[in-house]
């Protein structure tokens, strides 16, 4: 049998953990909002129309953050079409998803529901087709307490206290040409630093997140971070990043190590952010909001036809359903977002409700959690105190794409306070369980107090409408802790968590 051995030092501290890491996203985007968290007349809808069986697996996920509304569906959004009464409010074409647009959610609503969830909203302001005006007057409206035209009329709507939303996205994928009002990323840095010092006039103590690239493979990758930060730097304090990962042409070992895109993802924004503050001779670092990942069978989708002309209301768009090969990769994914929390001090994993979701509904029925669900879940239940980056001695396998790979990934968390600690972990081989011996020594842990593990024999297992409860996690058989050191067997492709105290 393959062995690994692990070391967890716990002075090798990556950063005191944010909660902002295990954020997620809410677009206007097919079911995700209408059939999906919004469905009045369903059984479990409260008065505002949510769905009150979602609420509750929203929080069982655990998700800390939500952006909202988009994404791509911001760039042409006039958030005065959400507020207000609903008879009132107007139908548009979304022109982004190629769908009609009913504004029976909008921000006072959606506000609301975060608070059913106990997460925190974090606000994308359109800067596609609109810019500082109306960012400015959203801001008033959402967060200014009274007395002024705009935060009157929301207390006119039913909101008294004001939403208080301190984190903003300056537009969303403006490098993109697929995004409405695309530019360059001259004339964006100008739009977004212009945005922002008048968005921190009306409040210093905002926290803004300018756009960054859409994905690595972006031909202005670099060059787009560079130029934007040049203009808006000492405005911002975050820079966003978005990537997205599939199995292509059935290479799974490939995408079994596609963290190590993401890792190098990070380092070169946080290399490109460093420089422009160098040189701008800046005293402070600018962090990154990871506020678009997952896994998303984009190809596949773009061969549909999905995204059309028929104009419909919440069309069901880009419902993937994962398997457990994916849900690994998720695992692995926040892994490395973890190990890069000293930089990476947000998150969202997009989306949250049907699509590329790890929670999924039927109109009427049920919802239920896919395969995605369970280590987003469990990592945010169990991560505490402070994040630690453990050292890995373990094997490669070769990969097409990112050439060597190790066959063991882990990052750990240790909370003072409480006393525990937790270590997760995945098993790239496809072939092959691996004995780990891990050295907690430095930890103090003396019990196991839970071991899981998400596995099946069949690595494309998934739970679908007609089998919700297929895959699941199961108990990581074999684990033992004695004089300091754990012993863990870990199946092929396979995600898993133990916990100590």
């Amino acid at each position: 049998m393959t062995t690994a051995r692990i070391a967890i030092d716990r002075t090798a501290v990556v950063a005191p953990l944010n909660r902002r890491i295990f954020g997620s996203f809410v677009e206007h985007l097919g079911r995700c909002v209408y059939d999906g968290i919004y469905e009045p007349g369903h059984p479990t809808a409260n008065e505002d129309g949510f769905r009150l069986d979602v609420v509750d697996l929203v929080k069982e996920l655990g998700s800390s953050t939500i952006r909202y509304p988009g994404g791509n569906f911001v760039s042409g959004y006039r958030w005065e079409d959400g507020v207000g009464p609903k008879e009132n409010r107007p139908v548009r074409r979304d022109l982004a998803w190629h769908s009609l647009e009913s504004n029976q959610v909008g921000t006072d609503e959606f506000a609301r529901w975060c608070k059913l969830t106990g997460s925190e909203l974090m606000m994308a302001v359109n800067l596609g087709t609109r810019g500082i005006e109306a960012a400015l007057d959203l801001l008033e409206y959402a967060n200014h307490p009274s007395g002024t035209a705009l935060s009157d009329q929301r207390i006119a709507n039913g909101s008294p206290e004001p939403h208080d939303i301190k984190m903003w996205c300056l537009g969303n994928e403006m490098d993109g040409p697929w995004q409405t009002g695309y530019m360059t990323a001259d004339d964006y840095g100008k739009l977004a630093a212009r945005t922002a010092q008048a968005m921190k006039a009306a409040d210093k103590d905002l926290e803004l997140v300018v756009c960054g690239s859409s994905g690595s493979s972006m031909p202005t990758f670099g060059d787009w971070e560079r130029t934007v930060l040049e203009h808006s730097y000492e405005h911002v304090d975050y820079i966003s990043c978005h990537a997205y990962y599939q199995e292509r042409k059935g290479d799974l070992g490939s995408f079994l190590a596609s963290s190590l895109e993401m890792q190098y993802f990070i380092e070169t924004v946080v290399a490109t952010a460093d420089h422009v503050g160098n040189k701008l001779r800046s005293k402070k670092k600018i962090k990154l909001s990871f506020d678009e990942w997952n896994i998303w069978y984009l190809e596949e989708h773009q061969a549909s036809d999905e995204v059309n002309d028929e104009w419909n209301f919440a069309p069901r768009q880009l419902e993937d359903v994962y398997s457990v090969a994916d849900a690994v990769v998720l695992g692995n994914l926040l892994i490395t977002l973890l190990k890069n929390h000293d930089r990476v001090a947000s998150a969202s994993l997009a989306q949250l409700v049907n699509v590329i979701a790890p929670i999924m509904t039927e109109p009427g029925g049920g919802a239920w959690r896919q395969t995605t669900f369970f280590p987003f879940s469990v990592t945010s239940r169990l991560a505490k105190g402070e994040v630690l980056r453990p050292r890995i001695d373990v094997g490669t396998y070769n990969t097409e794409v990112y050439g060597a790979a190790p066959l063991v990934d882990a990052v750990a968390t240790a909370d003072a306070e409480s006393g525990t600690s937790a270590l997760f972990l995945v098993n790239r081989s496809q072939t092959e369980s691996i004995e780990v011996t891990v050295d907690l020594a430095s930890l103090d842990a003396s019990s196991i107090t839970e071991a899981v593990t998400l596995h099946d024999d069949d690595v494309y297992a998934k739970n679908t409408i007609d089998d919700r409860e297929r895959v699941g996690l199961r108990e990581l058989s074999g684990a033992s802790l004695a004089d300091g050191v754990l012993t863990v067997t870990l199946p092929p492709v396979s995600w898993s968590a133990v916990a100590f105290a």
